[in-house]
């Protein structure tokens, strides 16, 4: 999909999507390399939306499968349709069992769920697993095959393997350690708060009639809150929608009343508003 460490950068910006130097070389060698890309980091950093800029890039579909606790593999792989099963078996009640057989376990009656949907077809796909810490360590073994091989086993049809492999970006929040395993299978890059100047292009490029004076000031706060010993530090989606809120509000500069009052945009838990509150010292910033 890409030319060059400067070609994922420019045309990832093209979508909306600001990358480091060190997103835009592990996006490229991913690419070069047909290697699932493990991408860890604090939620709101931007994990997700990589992956959808990346679809968006390549002119791909995007799979997504969501993890969860309880996500088995009826819901990540396949499973067979069993109420339209029961209707044909009861339709051909003068057939022997294997006649039957051979046509309830066709693609007729196949639900295919996203891991398998992602390596079938000809079409160009990326396939996001989004917050696998999330999911049940057993989630973990049905990835193996699909990460290393791109094939999935259905008992009733045999393997199919992928005749287009998808560009495979996985994501957590590191709420648990992912198995050793997985990791192999896997490039890995850690997506952490961007550096102030990174920030302010992110700020002037989701929210451009942000003066620039206020997208500053909004970018040196939220850096001194995440210097803060907080239970939830602000993360660039945050950042966005504070400079959101002082734009709706029409503020023109960072007053102690304006912070005071849309604290509550940045931090998630009453302690932290309170905390930050008698904290921050707008003055020194």
């Amino acid at each position: 999909m890409f030319a060059s460490v400067e070609d994922v950068a420019a045309r990832l910006a093209d979508t909306g999507y600001l990358a480091s130097p060190a997103v835009a070389t592990t996006v490229f060698l991913a690419d070069r390399l047909g290697k699932p890309l493990l991408v860890e980091g604090p939620a709101g950093v931007g994990k997700t939306e990589l992956a959808k800029a990346v679809a968006e890039v390549a002119g791909a579909r995007l799979v997504r499968l969501q993890c969860y606790e309880g996500v088995d593999e009826s819901r990540a792989l396949y499973e067979w349709n069993h109420a339209k099963q029961l209707l044909r078996i009861t339709a051909g009640r003068g057939e022997s069992w294997e006649e039957t057989r051979t046509d309830v376990f066709g693609e007729e009656f196949l639900l295919t769920r996203p891991l398998l949907t992602a390596i079938r077809g000809t079409d160009p796909k990326v396939l996001l697993i989004d917050e696998m810490d999330k999911a049940d360590v057993e989630v973990e073994g049905l990835l193996l095959e699909v990460l290393s091989d791109f094939q999935v086993t259905v008992p009733e049809l045999g393997t199919i393997t992928a005749s287009r492999r998808p560009f495979v970006v996985l994501t957590s929040n590191a709420s648990r350690e992912l198995s050793e395993a997985l990791r192999r299978r896997c490039l890995f890059l850690h997506i952490g708060f961007p550096e102030e100047e990174l920030e302010r292009r992110i700020v002037r490029l989701k929210v451009p009639g942000l003066p620039q004076a206020l997208t500053e000031s909004v970018v040196r706060v939220v850096t001194a809150l995440r210097e803060m010993d907080l239970r939830k530090v602000p993360s660039v989606a945050e950042t966005i929608d504070w400079a959101r809120t002082l734009l709706a509000l029409g503020a023109d500069t960072l007053g102690e009343a304006v912070v005071r009052d849309t604290l509550g945009v940045l931090l998630k838990h009453q302690e932290d508003v309170l905390k930050a509150a008698a904290k921050l010292d707008l003055d020194a910033l």
